[in-house]
């Protein structure tokens, strides 16, 4: 099958950007995937399902980026214990990603890494949560074995294990850092700590309460979450929301944006040994929250968005508030950005500290902040952009070099960026409701809503059940992407570096372990 056959007979799919769902056998699977990696597509998740009250089958599905357009692939296998053919050889990041898809569903690629990933002895080894027979209330933990990690063989070669129980407030994560001396020859993370069984309880869950869960996968995603499980609904449901609701919508993600961003440059600046930097971060940071406390209702917008609109709407004297507000903060930003640059013991830290090269990134499909900071131009608010973003006209950070001062560099231009939107978005917001009705969904769809969320894209696929429940929904943070290029970043580095460099990146521990 070739990709200007997949043009004309796949199935348009109810998305709130432009994409198709092609049906295919084993060969083409990995025919199809072949092609869309010559052309340059990354791949953006996989997921499964267990459709055998259906039709006997078990179904895969591979989501592609390509330009301008969602490519989803979906491959039925049978079986009790179903193979399918692997994606890793192409696309790295499939590594993971098809592991965690045999952990829940018993789905195994035929080759690759075939550790165990998300499971960690919380149920039994021939147990799959995800199955339509599962059932929980009889299924015992299991035992959790010794994890088997890569060894680095060679004089003078040591091992130094982190976590998965952090300092502070971090969530678990496991680093095996493998080093001479200080510098470091390999690591090897162990996730899915943070797994909590989203995609499970979704299954539990009414249609028009999905939202609500999907804001809390990742707390500070919260607005990409909601939106994006939120547009998949409306367009299962052909449900337009009004210009209102997408500009207040984009409104919110964009504050999101800037909070992560701000937070994220103080305590760069901080493990850095420049604590003046986290102060003032962190007072801005917080003063953008107690507005939001104040116009929106909450300090995190979890339950900001909602089915068909928004759950508060905004008045002239909140307006104000707003415009003034980003006034103050462009402001201040602009004079910690001339700081930072001209601080000669930042600079020193930040620049070739956690080098991911343009070549490496792309290899590994490196997405959102990390991959623009290492020159992959992708931001779907401009590239696919979804209402109100066509009109808006966002601009991408870019930069070449890949390193701690890159990604810093990205940070600054994107809350700049973010704050001239905001305040467009402002200026211009259109009369109207900010609620519309959404109606009964039809069972066996599927509908997607992909949002550019501040870490990068995510994505809520979501299949309707009976009348008005949810049959199955899957998540995907960017954080899938980007997790693996923290042990290339880090390969040569020393490892009193790694907080710092770890910290540029950000990836999240809850919304990659779902």
């Amino acid at each position: 099958m070739s990709l200007e056959l997949i043009a004309q007979e796949g199935r348009r799919l109810p998305a709130n950007v432009p994409a198709r769902r092609v049906a295919v056998d084993a060969q083409q699977w990995t025919a199809v995937a072949r092609q869309l990696q010559e052309a340059g597509a990354g791949l953006f998740t996989l997921w499964g399902a267990d459709d055998r009250d259906r039709d006997g089958m078990f179904h895969v599905f591979a989501a592609f980026l390509v330009p301008g357009e969602l490519v989803v692939l979906e491959l039925a296998v049978a079986g009790d214990r179903p193979v399918y053919p692997s994606l890793e050889r192409g696309f790295p990041v499939a590594a993971r990603l098809q592991r965690a898809i045999h952990d829940l569903l018993g789905i195994r690629a035929d080759e690759g890494d075939a550790r165990p990933w998300l499971r960690h002895g919380g149920w039994p080894e021939d147990r799959f949560p995800l199955r339509k027979d599962f059932d929980a209330a009889t299924a015992c933990p299991g035992v959790s074995r010794p994890y088997p990690f890569v060894r680095v063989e060679g004089e003078g070669v040591h091992e130094i294990p982190v976590g998965p129980i952090h300092a502070g407030t971090i969530e678990p994560g496991h680093f095996r850092f493998s080093v001479v001396g200080e510098k470091v020859l390999r690591l090897e993370e162990r996730l899915g700590y943070a797994h909590k069984g989203v995609a499970k309880r979704f299954e539990a869950l009414p249609l028009l309460e999905g939202h609500r869960l999907a804001a809390r996968v990742c707390g500070d995603s919260t607005v990409a979450f909601s939106w994006a499980y939120c547009a998949a609904l409306e367009a299962l449901a052909g449900a337009t929301v009004s210009p209102r609701t997408a500009s207040l919508r984009a409104l919110a993600l964009e504050r999101e944006r800037i909070a992560n961003h701000v937070g994220d440059l103080g305590a760069l600046g901080n493990d850095a040994g420049f604590a003046f930097g986290l102060t003032q971060f962190s007072a801005l940071k917080e003063r953008m929250l107690r507005l939001n406390r104040e116009v929106f209702g909450q300090r995190y917008l979890m339950d900001y968005i909602v089915p068909g609109g928004v759950r508060s709407d905004v008045g002239p004297r909140t307006v104000r508030l707003l415009l003034d507000e980003g006034v103050g903060i462009e402001r201040d930003v602009v004079a910690l950005r001339a700081i930072y640059d001209e601080h000669a013991g930042l600079q020193d830290r930040f620049k070739g500290a956690g080098q991911l090269t343009p070549s490496i990134a792309k290899t590994q499909g490196a997405f959102g902040l990390v991959g623009r900071a290492s020159g992959i131009e992708q931001d779907l608010r401009v590239t696919m952009p979804w209402a109100p973003y066509g009109e808006l006209r966002p601009t991408a950070a870019l930069r070449m070099e890949g390193d701690v001062a890159a990604r810093v560099q990205v940070r600054f231009d994107e809350v700049m960026e973010s704050l001239r939107l905001s305040r467009l978005l402002l200026e211009q917001l259109p009369q109207g409701s900010t609620s519309a009705p959404v109606a009964a969904v039809d069972s066996d769809r599927i509908g997607l809503g992909v949002v550019e969320g501040w870490r990068g894209p995510v994505m809520v696929a979501l299949e309707a059940g009976a009348p008005s429940a949810i049959r199955r929904c899957h998540v995907h943070d960017p954080s899938w992407q980007n997790w693996p290029t923290v042990d290339h970043a880090i390969i040569g580095n020393i490892v009193p570096d790694f907080p710092l460099i770890n910290k540029s990146f950000n990836l999240a521990y809850s919304g990659h372990d779902g």
